[in-house]
C-alpha cells in the first residue's frame, strides 16, 4: 500500500467505491482514504488494509502527498474519474 494509490473498498457502506490512500497509519494496519466527494480530504476514512483492494498508483497525487503540497477535493475527483473511465475502456 502506498500514498496516492487508488483502492477499491471491499466492505462497509462504501463497498465497490474507489478511493485514494491519503495517509498510512504507523502500525501499517490501517489506511486513510478519501475520494473528494463522500469522503473529503479534510475528513478521510480510516479503514483496515484488508478491507480494500489495491489498484493503480496515481503519480501526480502521490508526488503531492509526499512533498506535502495541498491537494483539493476536486483533484481527487478528477483523477478518480480519469482512472475509472480509462479502466472501463479496457
Amino acid at each position: 500500500m502506498e500514498l496516492g494509490q487508488i483502492v477499491l473498498s471491499k466492505c462497509g457502506r462504501d463497498k465497490k467505491k474507489y478511493f485514494f490512500v491519503v495517509q498510512i497509519d504507523e502500525s501499517r494496519e490501517y489506511v486513510f482514504i478519501a475520494d473528494g466527494d463522500s469522503r473529503r480530504m479534510e475528513r478521510p476514512k480510516k479503514k483496515k488494509i484488508k478491507h480494500v483492494v489495491p489498484l493503480h498508483i496515481d503519480e501526480t497525487i502521490k508526488d503531492k502527498l509526499l512533498i506535502g503540497s495541498k491537494i483539493t477535493n476536486a483533484d481527487l475527483k478528477k483523477h478518480l474519474k480519469i482512472y475509472i473511465e480509462s479502466s472501463a475502456q479496457v
